[in-house]
């Protein structure tokens, strides 16, 4: 198991000349001092569509060195051309990943025979560990629970993120891979639910700017307190439905700004916050004394 618990899925801090490495260490530090389980760089939340080559390498570099082997460090390598995935999951291996985590393929999409060629490829090619991403949303691409159970079989496919939303569907995934692939809830109001089918965590944009609570929501159910989780879960669901107001990561870098972090710009197409999502952003990040 690469890891149980609360695995942050990073918002990357950018500046004039790229990323900006010193505030990506501070952020890095505030997860681990938190106790943030595992590091995701390059996920959704770290604007990877938008990097440079040199700017994936600099991001992926930073978080593996400042973390220091402290906790995993998982890196997103994963997009629509199944070569360049390749070669990067071999750079954040070379750099000293501990896995990779890739999405299924977007906008010229495919059948379920072609996706599971590509993380067939991906996972073949890779000497790190590598965690699906679905997230159809997104992507147009749903990975089905007969996919997942035939791509679980691969040893080199270790779990995967589960951003469907589709409870049924996680469900039956959870069925049919029992004891060969670890399932960890991409939404954050669903990480209680899941944990409850056998999930071993959450990836997630919540630990951004609440990494203890996080933990500690997952900690609580797999020792044995799910009605303190689900409390949990309930209680941060405003905090949550405002965090995903907007596209995902325009709220939680706003939110990191507000709360003192140097975020740098929002790369287009992502722009600033509409003034009521602002308004109503700041409400809820007060009610839990972020800022």
């Amino acid at each position: 198991m690469l890891f149980k618990g609360s695995c942050v899925a990073l918002a990357t801090p950018f500046d004039e000349n790229g990323v900006n490495k010193p505030a990506f260490e501070r952020l890095v530090e505030f997860q681990i001092t938190e106790g943030t389980d595992a590091l995701l760089v390059c996920g959704t939340t770290g604007e990877p569509s938008t990097m440079t080559a040199e700017e994936t390498k600099d991001a992926i570099e930073c978080v593996v060195d400042k973390a220091a082997g402290r906790v995993p460090v998982i890196a997103g390598v994963g997009g629509n051309n199944t070569g360049k995935c390749i070669k990067t999951a071999r750079l954040a291996a070379a750099l000293g990943a501990d896995a990779v985590l890739a999405v299924t393929p977007y906008y010229n999409k495919c059948t379920e025979t072609g996706l599971i060629a590509h993380f067939t490829a991906i996972a073949d090619a890779s000497v790190k560990p590598v965690m699906l991403y679905n997230v159809p949303a997104r992507t147009c691409v749903n990975v089905s629970p007969a996919a997942a159970e035939k791509l679980a079989a691969h040893p080199n496919i270790i779990g995967i993120k589960e951003a469907s939303g589709n409870i049924s569907q996680i469900a039956e995934t959870a069925r049919l891979t029992a004891g060969n692939f670890d399932i960890y809830s991409g939404n954050d109001d669903q990480i209680q639910p899941i944990l409850s089918l056998g999930g071993m965590g959450v990836v997630s944009v919540l630990a951004n700017i609440m990494p203890r609570y996080t933990h500690d929501l997952v900690s609580a159910y797999l020792k044995g307190d799910p009605a303190r989780a689900c409390e949990m879960q309930l209680k941060v669901l405003p905090l949550v439905s405002a965090l995903f107001c907007e596209v995902n990561p325009i709220p939680v870098k706003t939110a990191l700004r507000l709360m003192g972090y140097e975020m740098g710009e929002l790369r287009l197409p992502l722009c600033e916050m509409a003034t009521d999502n602002l308004n109503n952003l700041k409400e809820q990040l007060s009610l839990f004394g972020l800022i």
